[in-house]
């Protein structure tokens, strides 16, 4: 049965003056993971502490592309520490999308976390799904050229929504390669441009995506919101927790 997390992302200013009580108030509105993308100059003992203390697994963190390739090794060793197995590419930069070369060094950088019992997987955003390498998306380039033993899938299913694709055929592409799924709304700006909004409250399918994900074994559903309307990030978590409760009673397959 999948487990729902949230990417701390959501709640980062919180996280950053307050690191102890934000995770806190995260379990207590019934996320059973987080997905870490920095630590805020904790130490790997101090935030394992915390989160065996508050019942949260490390699911996963996100790991700068360019960390990756300058400091893998330190970075496993830190993530291991707190018992997290899973690095995950968060955003590559215009100036890295050389794609060939990306190609290439995620399929290193997979090795080499593979060797240590680590797990790489990619976490996209719309342009990997509007670019094209040979006529393909860069999404579907991406996984074609880099082996799934090396490279697994973190779909962040707003942004498949946003590039103008259909999440859920999407989901069913990949399944078996992908432990990790991001669910997140959207509206739209007067100019179409997406506004990450609460669960239930944008154009997504959720429902749809949800179901779809659960029945392609993913291990984690993970909440995020990239802004949050009015500056209040936890009230934002908990009106998701809000719709994770509600499609569970109606026969979602959650761990909630």
């Amino acid at each position: 049965m999948a487990k729902v997390g949230l990417q701390l992302y959501t709640v980062r200013e919180e996280m950053e003056q307050d690191f102890r009580g934000t995770l806190e108030k995260v379990a207590a509105l019934g996320y059973k993971g987080v997905e870490f993308h920095t630590f805020f100059g904790h130490g790997a003992d101090e935030v394992k502490s915390i989160l065996d203390e508050l019942g949260l697994e490390a699911l996963g963190t996100h790991t700068a592309y360019r960390q990756m390739l300058e400091h893998l090794d330190e970075e496993i060793a830190y993530n291991k520490q707190i018992g997290n197995k899973i690095l995950i590419v968060p955003y590559l930069e215009e100036a890295d999308r050389v794609w060939d070369e990306v190609f290439a060094n995620l399929k290193e950088l997979g090795k080499r976390t593979r060797e240590q019992g680590v797990v790489l997987c990619y976490h996209n955003h719309e342009f990997e799904l509007t670019e094209k390498v040979n006529n393909q998306t860069v999404f579907d380039a991406m996984y074609a050229a880099v082996p799934a033993e090396d490279l697994q899938v973190e779909m962040d299913t707003c942004w498949v929504h946003y590039g103008g694709y259909d999440p859920v055929e999407y989901i069913a592409r990949y399944k078996g390669r992908l432990p990790i799924v991001h669910l997140k709304d959207m509206t739209r700006d007067a100019d179409g441009k997406a506004i990450t909004a609460e669960l239930g409250v944008g154009e997504v399918d959720l429902k749809a995506i949800a179901d779809a994900a659960i029945d392609a074994g993913v291990e984690w559903i993970v909440v995020e919101q990239d802004y949050c309307g009015g500056g209040k990030p936890l009230e934002s978590i908990a009106a998701s927790m809000e719709w994770i409760k509600k499609y569970a009673a109606e026969g979602g397959k959650l761990n909630v």
